[in-house]
């Protein structure tokens, strides 16, 4: 009898993990209150200015700082700690909430000032978001992590069906500046949690990167990956389109006659309900259909509700069409957010998720001041209808992008190199370093030795390797030479540690069509023109030939 399949993970697995249950916990404290802050700065924006522009610009305001600075806090969460960065991003944050919020009392506040200090709120986050999404894979096994990152979605719309109305009452009752103190006052929970986190770590084999090698192999990673492309262009257009909805909701609701900050805090309020409703049933939609299908659908939900919010003047359809929107928001940058995280080896995972979030939040910053600029020349109906055409066309365009499914493919560390013992005193910044393997082809295997050599190819290179090129011997055809340069000594080291369990089965399949004896002969050498003294000392009889 066959062995039974065994359930898909618990949608709450999560919270068996205590490290999981504590920041999730105080993430939705420091949530509240960014929503409520961002209620705060977006109607005081509505009273300090009636230019569209930079109304609607507060919302870029939040994002421009993640497209810019995400990829140095990727590289920064790859190399150094993840609690530090993170213990540090909160205390940015929290430096300028306080400030805005005093500010804000003594009633000094200009709109290029409000749009500075979101600025700043808005770095502080884009240091903080990808270590934060990276560490999903340290609180929780590999198996939890999409129940994980749904989680955090559900965490975050929970706060979102409460948070913006919540900030509305604040912001008619007290003012803005008590909604910037509520903000300042909601950092200290996951302060205190984040300093209690002990998380484990494995020591690395390999040296600490420089930094902005850090950052041109992540980007080299992400650039010869396509399924990584996909996911990130997709993204980068839903946020362009799909922004305008939050960027220009803030006129509509100042539009209805009855309108006010109650009325925006209510209209979020909806979209965050949806949002939930949204989460609660993406693992039922996931599991029913592929990643294609729920990303056209959640396009198009979106499509229709910025095409209702454009074209009616009811507050009661507004509401209902909030609904659909946060719940198409949630599933897309959900799905798009698992994909990257399974799409990609942990050595370089923040990475990833930052250059996912640098096209993403880039996206809702272009979209916040374009669509904010056509509201101000040709009306807020034509802007939003315009916006739902572009979300249409980002479902249509899924018939030749498909996103792709994520989980089929073992990332897992291979952890089977071992340095070889050099006979040169070799320093770990000595380079560059030349590679050339030797195999014995049989001309009936050549055309299944390119195929293979094609991937091993994209291999080579996006974990590190240059000039590769594949020669064949003139006089002897059978012999075939892989070869290829690495800058130094130590990133040849990185690049080995960084091969994962499924690049190990291209591996395996060259080997097998190697003729000769043993396994291919593997050439290590350096490049050299000059040889100071001090360089490439022999240590002829201090060790043994492997």
């Amino acid at each position: 009898m066959p062995d039974a399949v065994p359930p898909p993970p618990s949608a709450l697995a999560p919270f068996r993990h205590a490290d999981f249950r504590l920041l999730w916990s105080a993430t939705l404290v420091s949530n509240f209150g960014g929503l409520v802050q961002a209620v705060g700065a977006a109607w005081l924006m509505t009273q300090l200015t009636d230019s569209a522009t930079l109304i609607a610009l507060v919302q870029a305001s939040n994002t421009l700082p993640i497209m810019l600075l995400a990829l140095a806090s990727g590289a920064l969460a790859d190399i150094f700690p993840r609690k530090v960065i993170l213990l540090t991003a909160q205390l940015i944050m929290l430096a300028v909430s306080v400030a805005l919020a005093v500010v804000a009392w003594q009633g000094l506040l200009t709109p290029w000032l409000l749009l500075g200090f979101t600025f700043l709120i808005g770095a502080g986050q884009a240091l903080y978001n990808p270590p934060w999404q990276a560490s999903m894979g340290d609180l929780v096994p590999r198996a939890d992590l999409p129940a994980a990152v749904t989680l955090n979605s559900v965490g975050f719309n929970l706060m979102r069906s409460v948070g913006p109305a919540a900030g509305g009452f604040i912001v008619a009752g007290f003012g803005a500046a008590a909604a910037f103190t509520v903000n300042a006052i909601s950092y200290l929970p996951l302060l205190g949690a984040l300093m209690r986190w002990q998380p484990r770590t494995t020591p690395s084999r390999a040296p600490r990167e420089a930094f902005l090698p850090a950052v041109g192999a992540g980007l080299r990673y992400v650039v010869l990956s396509p399924n990584l492309m996909r996911v990130i262009l997709r993204g980068a257009l839903f946020g362009f389109a799909g922004v305008s909805v939050l960027a220009l909701l803030p006129l509509v609701a100042k539009a209805h006659p009855q309108g006010g900050s109650l009325l925006f805090g209510g209209l979020l309020g909806c979209y965050g309900l949806g949002a939930i409703v949204g989460a609660v049933v993406n693992p039922q939609i996931r599991a029913r259909f592929n990643n294609e299908n729920v990303i056209r659908v959640a396009f198009a939900g979106f499509a229709a509700a910025a095409v209702v919010l454009g074209q009616t003047d009811s507050i009661w359809l507004h509401a209902l069409a909030m609904l659909p929107a946060g719940a198409s928001w949630v599933m897309a940058l959900s799905l798009f957010n698992v994909t990257v995280q399974l799409s990609t080896p942990r050595w370089v995972v923040a990475r990833a998720l930052a250059l996912y979030q640098t096209a993403t939040f880039g996206g809702m910053a272009a979209g916040s001041w374009i669509w904010g600029a056509v509201a101000g020349s040709q009306g807020l109906g034509q802007a939003l209808t315009w916006a739902g055409v572009v979300l249409l066309a980002g479902a249509i365009i899924g018939f030749w992008f498909r996103a792709p499914e994520f989980g089929k493919v073992n990332l897992e560390p291979l952890n089977r190199f071992r340095e070889p013992a050099l006979r040169l005193d070799l320093r770990g910044r000595s380079g560059p370093v030349m590679v050339m393997v030797d195999y014995r082809i049989e001309q009936d295997d050549v055309p299944e030795f390119l195929r293979l050599m094609q991937q091993r190819r994209n291999i080579r290179r996006r974990d590190g390797a240059r000039n590769w090129s594949l020669l064949r011997d003139l006089e002897y055809p059978d012999l075939w030479t892989e070869a290829y340069h690495i800058a130094t000594w130590d990133e040849y080291v990185r690049h080995n540690l960084r091969r994962t369990k499924s690049d190990a089965e291209v591996t395996t399949a060259l080997r097998a069509l190697h003729r000769g004896e043993g396994d291919p002969l593997v050439h290590r050498m350096i490049e050299r023109h000059t040889v100071t003294p001090e360089d490439d000392v022999p240590l002829i009889g201090k060790l043994e030939v492997p």
